[in-house]
């Protein structure tokens, strides 16, 4: 019984130190209505939730109040899917580097404070409804070249590929890319150069990404750019936004290996 009764407290105490939140969040009914922001009060919020949860309490109030919930993407809530697109108070993925909006804990705000909830900004990332936007884009410039199709056979062992140990942690670095585009969100052209730096730089710095090296670069990047993405100027925002800490160094890569795949094809053509 002694054990219950602390448990009851320390419920009520929590709830007593809950947070007082004001929300922005961006209304759209879908891509070709006018959107706003609607302002809603939360009471308390605790400081252990994730934001996604504090979204998800809203939604509940709405819900309860017969009025239609925020649309929001999510999937793994685990900083794995790159799903939870949010721009949170001007940055993308909210006030903490190298984490998700998932990630992001409602103790990295205080109480009394009012946050404004928006969806990535780009020509390339149509609004769908809400905070959701349509990031087909990058799924089109994955599928002109962000793969290996040469059939490599049976698993090697390790010992029979040698791969400098520089290349290869590169490599995997560059592979931690989730695609959330928070890369795009936060550059004022609406650049994805990191995104697709990320891919080519992976798989050119394998034994087994260089046989189509040359077709990927060219192929990926002619999709980029017809996707209608803005050019880098390397402002390096990109870079700080980046949950996954994705370096700038890839975008050089990618030029480094265009301007060869392109010296290729023109001599090629002669």
């Amino acid at each position: 019984m002694k054990t219950l009764k602390y448990n009851l407290v320390v419920i009520n105490n929590n709830m007593e130190n809950g947070m007082n939140l004001t929300l922005k969040v961006w209304r759209q009914a879908n891509a070709e209505s006018a959107g706003q922001m609607t302002e809603y009060k939360l009471g308390n919020v605790s400081p252990d939730m994730s934001f996604l949860e504090m979204m998800d309490v809203l939604n509940d109030q709405l819900i309860r109040k017969g009025e239609d919930p925020v649309a929001f993407d999510h999937d793994c809530r685990e900083g794995i899917c790159g799903m939870c697109s949010m721009f949170i108070n001007g940055e993308a993925h909210g006030p903490n580097r190298g984490v998700t909006t998932c990630q992001l804990h409602m103790r990295s705000f205080k109480d009394g404070d009012t946050i404004v909830v928006e969806p990535w900004r780009a020509a390339a990332f149509p609004v769908v409804k809400d905070l959701v936007v349509d990031r087909s884009s990058f799924d089109r410039i994955i599928a002109k070249g962000g793969f290996i199709s040469v059939n490599t056979g049976n698993a090697k062992d390790a010992n029979n590929l040698p791969i400098p140990k520089v290349d290869a942690d590169k490599a995997f670095e560059a592979a931690a890319c989730i695609g959330c585009g928070a890369c795009v969100a936060t550059c004022k052209n609406s650049s994805a150069m990191l995104f697709v730096s990320a891919k080519v730089a992976q798989l050119s710095l394998l034994p087994q990404g260089k046989a189509e090296a040359s077709q990927r670069v060219l192929n990926m990047v002619a999709q980029m750019d017809e996707e209608g993405f803005g050019s880098c100027t390397n402002t390096g925002a990109c870079e700080v936004e980046c949950p996954k800490g994705i370096s700038i160094q890839n975008i050089a890569i990618m030029n480094k290996e265009y301007l060869k795949a392109t010296v290729v094809s023109e001599q090629e053509a002669q």
